[in-house]
């Protein structure tokens, strides 16, 4: 006999789940302050475990990144995205514009980076950059949509279009800025390609996502309240372990052979490569004189990048390489921050109310 989750057990996971939302750039730092403080855990997380009884290895990493994009696919409201056959303008121009704008801001970042100290000419950094850029637009993009009047549809739609086409957008964006690197870089992001060629878009992006979307439709209405009551928390505590996993690694490595100039340059390269992705958006809007809910979309499709995607391909292809995940982590919050102030300043005005 299967026992239904009372109403109070609901509404507690709500709770749970509006406190997280609302706090999520807070947590997500003292996530990162954990993995400072008490990295032993997230260092034991990063390294494969076998199940018990079993050979099987278990990645807690890719686990984690599933669970969360399962998650956004569940949340989905995949009829709504119809509307998108009437004003297909700012869903094109928006996937157009976040796989274009990599290819114009690395190469400028590159050869900023080439005249820095820096012994490897900034390779190292140009290297993370290019796995974030790389990536799809981040799920959670549809949150900071919700929170305004955003256009969720558009904004659902590049998530879904980015997402369905990285299998085959990833590989070359990569191969396109890897002659921009020097040194055993050019290797290391050759073997993050090849790995991205041998599946990993489709099994741990493409096919977690795909997975909560087809489960929407097959359930009811009251099945579908009560999955999401449970599975969003899950998936948002989720979000923040696979945060603290990577920033242990990250931090561990800079505290086991500190390195300062890579502590200053991750995140001043990664703020603005990140506020240079955001102002393309913003432009690219102006320019096409879209209204401002699909301003919004737009930017956020330039801007936010799935970061969770790149630190677990680094984390699983480059274990010899933690220190990649320093500005990857970096553009993480950045990002956050800046979708925040994007839907404030693109709110529509509203009319003042008439004076009696």
């Amino acid at each position: 006999m299967i026992i239904p989750p009372s109403p109070h057990s609901s509404i507690r996971a709500d709770r749970v789940t509006h406190w997280l939302r609302r706090r999520l750039g807070r947590t997500v730092a003292l996530a990162c302050l954990a993995a400072l403080l008490l990295p032993g855990p997230g260092q034991w997380l990063r390294h494969a475990h076998s199940l018990p009884h079993t050979e099987l290895p278990l990645h807690t990493a890719p686990l984690l990144l599933s669970l969360v994009l399962f998650s956004a696919g569940l949340q989905v409201p995949v009829r709504a995205l119809g509307q998108l056959l009437r004003r297909p303008r700012a869903l094109l121009a928006g996937l157009l514009l976040h796989l274009g704008t990599p290819l114009l801001i690395i190469p400028l970042v590159a050869f900023l980076l080439r005249r820095s100290p820096d012994t490897d000419g900034g390779s190292g950094l140009v290297t993370a950059m290019i796995l974030i850029v790389a990536m799809p637009v981040a799920a959670g993009a549809t949150v900071w949509t919700g929170k305004r009047d955003g256009d969720q549809p558009t904004m659902v739609g590049l998530v879904l279009a980015s997402t369905l086409v990285s299998p085959l957008t990833i590989p070359a964006t990569v191969g396109a800025l890897a002659p921009l690197l020097s040194g055993g870089y050019t290797d290391a992001l050759g073997t993050a390609g090849h790995t991205v060629n041998s599946g990993f878009a489709l099994t741990q992006v493409v096919l977690p996502c795909a997975a909560g979307l087809a489960c929407r439709p097959a359930l009811s209405v009251r099945g579908l309240g009560d999955a999401l009551h449970w599975v969003t928390p899950v998936a948002l505590a989720g979000s923040l372990v696979l945060t603290y996993t990577n920033a242990s690694g990250a931090l561990g490595a800079v505290l086991a052979h500190p390195r300062p100039l890579l502590l200053i340059a991750a995140p001043v390269v990664a703020a603005a490569v990140c506020a240079l992705s955001f102002a393309v958006g913003r432009l690219a809007a102006r320019v096409l004189r879209l209204d401002a809910p699909a301003a919004s979309s737009l930017t956020l499709a330039c801007g936010m990048n799935n970061s969770s995607a790149s630190a677990v391909l680094i984390t699983t292809t480059l274990p010899d390489k933690p220190h990649l995940l320093l500005p990857v982590l970096a553009y993480g919050l950045f990002q956050k921050t800046a979708a925040n102030r994007v839907v404030r300043m693109t709110r529509p005005r509203r009319p003042p109310c008439p004076v009696p």
